[in-house]
C-alpha cells in the first residue's frame, strides 16, 4: 500500500461510499490518512444509567425504545418521551414542547443523550435532553494497531470525524486503522527535517498519524495535533516566502520623492493627516526608494484615512520620471498607478476622490469599468470629467498620457498596457497573487509596487499566515472630529424605541440604513427556509408601518451596476431618507450624511462583516449609531454581539472574533484554504511566527526546493492549489 493509491484498490467501496468520498475530498489513502478527527469523546467518563442521581448532568450512551407523543394530564402540554437503556439500566427521557422528536427518531437507534436528570426518586427522567444519532455505542477499546503487545493500554479516547451521508465517523477511524495494518506506515517519508522536528518537540509522521487516529492518551492527540497544525501553516509560510523571494529578486522602479514636494500636495487636503497616515506614507515612500519591489499590506479601520495615504503616494509616482527618462524632455513619460477596487460603484467612488485630490494639477486620471471609461479632465470642460471610448482609453494609458488608472478587474484584461506602470494599488483584494501582478505589469521586465488595502480587521496571526508575503502597515487612528460610533444590541421589545431614534435623526436631516440577510422573501412552500427579512419585503413594510413620512429605496446585488449607481447617487443627494440594501454596501460606500444603520438578523453575520456594516456610518462628523437587531434567544449569540458594543476598534474586534468563535467561522476563513486544524492554529502566535521563521530560513538557505526538499515542494504545490491564490 502506498499513499497515492486509490482507497478502491484496497477496499471494496460502493458507488454511494464513492460519491460521499468524493463529498469529503478522500480519494486516496493519503487523502483519508490526513483527514483528520475533529475532537474526541472520552469513553472512560461515559455514565451508566444506573448510577444517575437527581440534578445530576447526565451524558449517556445507550439505545432507544418505547417513543411516543402525548399530551400532560394537567396542564395538557405537548410531550415526547422514551426510554434510554445502556444494559446497566433504564432511564425515561421527556422533551416538553417538542412532540414532533417521538418522530424524529427511532425504537433501537444508537445515541449519545446529554441533559439534566429530574423528577422524584424512584421516577428519574433526563429532561429535554440533546440527542446525538451513533452509528455504534462506542464501546470496542480501539488497540488493534497493538496487537500482539503484552503492554497495557488505557484506550479510551474515540475519535469522531465529519460525516456526510453515507460516510460515518465509525467507517473513516476502521478504515484508517486497517491502513496502518496494511503497513502503510512502513512506506512514509516525514517531509519535515528532523532539525525542525526536534526543536519543537513535534512527532515524526508514522507516530503522528497513528497519535491522531488512535490516541491511546490525550496528551498523544494534542501532540499529533499541534505537529499538523505546525506543518500546514508552515507549507503556506514557504509558499508565501517564496513568493517574497520571486518578489525581490526581480527588477523594479527606484525612485525617490522629497518630503517637501509630497506637503505641497497633502497641504491642499481639507483635512490634517494623522501621525498613523504620515506614518504609512513614509513607510511606502521609503519602499520606493529601496532595490525590491514593494509588498504592503494596509489594514486600517473604517474612516481611517487610507485613501488619503493611497492618493498621496499615487502622486509620489505619478509626479516621477521613469529612469530612462531622466535628463530627457518626455511628453508623456511620467510613471504610472493602477488603482483597483472590487466592485464598479466603489471604483467610481475612488475616481471622485482623486479628482478631489488632482483636480488642480496637470495629471490626468482614467476610469475602466464594465460599463464603460471615463477620463479627467474633459477638454470641454476641465473641471469634470467625461465619457471616452474603451480604445481612446486604452491608447493614452499605453503611451503613458494617462498616468493614474482607476478600475475593477478590468484593469488585468489582456487589451489593457501601461507604459510605465510602477505602482499597483489593490482595495478589498488580498488575494491578487504576484502572477496577476506580472500580467498588469505586461511587456515590462520590471516588477511593480503594490499596497493593498483593507478596512476588514484581520487578527495579527491570521494577517501573518494568509498575506505572509506582505510587509504589514496598521492605520490605528482616525481622523480628528470623528465621534466614535454609538453600538446597541436591540431585541423584540426594543424595537419600537430604535425607530423613534430613527425618526428623530431623520427629522434633523439625517440618513439611515437597513441592512437586511436577504434579497427576496422564501418560497413559503420552503418549511425549512429561515425566517430572515429580505429587502424587499422589509422596505415595503417599513414605508407602510414606521417610516411612512420619508423616501426609501432598496439595493442588492441582482440590481444592474447602473441601477446600483442611480440608486447610491439618489441616496448621496438625499432624494432617498432610508437606503434598505444587503451587505452590498459593506464595502466602501461613502455618504456622510449618514448616521443610523439597523442591521436586522445581526447573528447571520460575522463580527467583522458587522464591524465593516457599521462603518457605513462613520463618515461624517455627526454622532453615529448601530443597531444589532436580533431575535436570537442563544445566549452566545448575545455574548458575541456584546462583544460588538465593547470592542474600541476593528482590530480589537477580530482578535475577540477568532478567540471566541468556532475555528473555521473567522470573516474569510472559508476562501483562506484553512483547514480546521490550520483554524485553530492561527490562534497561537508562537506556532505561527515559529513555522514563519523556519520557512523563510529554509526558502533562504535553499532558493531550488524541489530539489533539496522535494517533499516539502511537492506539498507546497499542493497547498498553493488549495489556496486559489494564483
Amino acid at each position: 500500500m502506498k499513499q497515492s493509491d486509490l482507497l478502491s484498490d484496497h477496499f471494496r467501496i460502493d458507488a454511494p461510499h464513492q460519491k460521499a468520498l468524493k463529498r469529503l475530498r478522500i480519494s486516496t489513502v493519503e487523502d483519508l490518512l490526513y483527514y483528520l478527527p475533529a475532537r474526541y469523546e472520552d469513553i472512560s467518563e461515559i455514565q451508566s444509567v444506573s448510577g444517575l442521581s437527581l440534578g445530576a448532568e447526565a451524558v449517556v450512551y445507550g439505545q432507544l425504545s418505547g417513543l411516543k407523543s402525548r399530551k400532560a394530564w394537567k396542564s395538557k402540554r405537548p410531550i415526547a418521551e422514551g426510554f434510554i437503556e445502556d444494559g446497566s439500566a433504564k432511564i425515561k427521557v421527556m422533551w416538553f414542547n417538542q412532540p414532533y422528536l417521538a418522530k424524529m427518531y427511532a425504537d433501537g437507534m444508537y445515541v449519545k443523550v446529554a441533559g439534566k436528570v429530574a423528577g422524584s426518586s424512584g421516577k428519574l427522567y433526563i429532561a429535554n435532553p440533546e440527542v446525538e444519532k451513533l452509528d455504534a455505542l462506542p464501546t470496542d477499546h480501539h488497540n488493534s494497531l497493538f496487537s500482539g503487545s503484552t503492554e497495557e493500554f488505557d484506550d479510551t479516547l474515540y475519535p469522531i470525524y465529519r460525516e456526510t451521508k453515507g460516510i460515518t465517523s465509525k467507517w473513516l477511524y476502521h478504515t484508517a486503522l486497517k491502513c496502518f495494518e496494511k503497513g502503510i506506515l512502513d512506506t512514509l517519508h516525514d517531509p519535515l527535517p528532523k532539525h525542525m522536528l526536534d526543536r519543537y518537540n513535534l512527532p515524526e509522521l508514522s507516530t503522528a498519524l497513528v497519535w491522531i487516529h488512535s490516541p491511546k492518551k490525550a496528551e498523544h492527540a494534542q501532540s499529533a495535533r499541534k505537529r499538523f497544525a505546525f506543518e500546514e501553516v508552515f507549507y503556506i509560510q514557504t509558499q508565501k516566502a517564496l513568493e517574497r523571494a520571486q518578489v525581490s529578486a526581480a527588477t523594479t522602479y527606484q525612485f525617490k520623492t522629497t518630503k517637501a514636494h509630497l506637503k505641497e500636495f497633502t497641504d491642499r487636503f481639507p483635512f490634517k493627516l494623522t501621525d498613523s497616515q504620515n506614518k504609512s506614507i513614509d513607510e511606502i515612500l521609503r519602499d520606493f526608494n529601496g532595490n525590491h519591489a514593494m509588498s504592503r499590506l494596509l489594514e486600517g479601520d473604517v474612516g481611517s484615512g487610507k485613501t488619503a495615504v493611497a492618493a498621496s503616494t499615487a502622486y509620489a509616482v505619478a509626479t516621477s520620471r521613469p529612469p530612462e527618462g531622466l535628463g530627457k524632455k518626455l511628453e508623456f513619460g511620467n510613471l504610472q498607478v493602477a488603482y483597483m477596487a472590487p466592485t464598479e460603484i466603489l471604483a467610481k467612488q475612488h475616481f471622485e476622490s482623486f479628482i478631489e485630490y488632482f483636480h488642480h494639477l496637470p495629471i490626468q486620471i482614467g476610469l475602466i469599468t464594465g460599463s464603460g471609461c471615463m477620463k479627467f479632465p474633459s477638454k470641454v470642460d476641465p473641471t469634470k470629467p467625461t465619457k471616452i471610448s474603451r480604445a481612446q482609453l486604452l491608447k493614452w494609458v499605453k503611451n503613458g498620457e494617462i498616468p493614474i488608472l482607476i478600475g475593477t478587474h478590468a484593469l488585468i484584461y489582456k487589451s489593457v498596457e501601461f507604459k510605465h506602470l510602477a505602482y499597483v494599488i489593490i482595495d478589498e483584494q488580498h488575494r491578487f497573487g504576484t502572477n496577476q501582478r506580472k500580467q498588469l505589469a505586461k511587456k515590462d521586465e520590471r516588477m511593480p509596487h503594490l499596497l493593498s488595502m483593507t478596512a476588514t480587521p484581520i487578527p495579527r496571526t491570521l494577517a501573518l499566515t494568509i498575506y505572509g508575503d506582505l510587509d504589514i502597515t496598521l492605520l490605528d487612528e482616525m481622523p480628528s472630529g470623528r465621534k466614535p460610533i454609538v453600538t446597541k444590541v436591540i431585541g423584540p421589545s426594543q424595537q419600537k424605541e430604535m425607530y423613534g431614534h430613527v425618526r428623530n435623526e431623520l427629522a434633523d436631516g439625517r440618513q439611515a440604513y437597513v441592512i437586511c440577510p436577504r434579497i427576496d422573501e422564501p418560497d413559503p412552500d420552503k418549511a425549512t427556509a429561515l425566517r430572515l427579512k429580505s429587502v424587499t419585503a422589509e422596505a415595503a413594510r417599513l414605508k407602510k408601518d414606521v417610516f411612512q413620512e420619508w423616501n426609501i429605496g432598496i439595493l442588492h446585488g441582482k440590481m444592474k451596476p447602473a441601477e446600483k449607481d442611480a440608486m447610491m447617487l439618489k441616496f448621496a443627494n438625499h432624494e432617498i431618507d432610508i437606503l434598505v440594501a444587503t451587505s452590498v454596501v459593506e464595502v466602501g460606500v461613502n455618504v456622510p450624511n449618514a448616521t443610523n444603520i439597523i442591521i436586522e438578523g445581526a447573528e447571520r453575520f460575522g463580527l467583522s462583516q458587522l464591524h465593516q456594516l457599521r462603518g457605513r456610518v462613520v463618515r461624517g462628523t455627526h454622532q453615529p449609531y448601530c443597531f444589532a437587531v436580533t431575535e436570537s434567544k442563544s445566549e452566545k449569540t448575545r455574548e458575541r454581539l456584546s462583544a460588538l458594543t465593547q470592542a474600541k476598534n476593528g482590530f480589537e474586534l477580530a482578535e475577540h472574533d477568532l478567540q471566541f468563535r468556532g475555528s473555521g467561522e473567522l470573516y474569510g476563513a472559508k476562501q483562506s484554504g484553512l483547514s480546521d486544524l490550520g483554524m485553530e492554529a492561527i490562534k497561537n502566535i508562537k506556532l505561527v511566527e515559529a513555522a514563519r521563521n523556519e520557512a523563510q530560513k529554509m526558502v533562504a538557505e535553499h532558493p531550488d526546493l524541489s530539489r533539496d526538499f522535494p517533499l516539502i515542494h511537492h506539498k507546497v504545490t499542493q497547498t498553493l492549489e488549495s489556496l486559489h491564490m494564483e
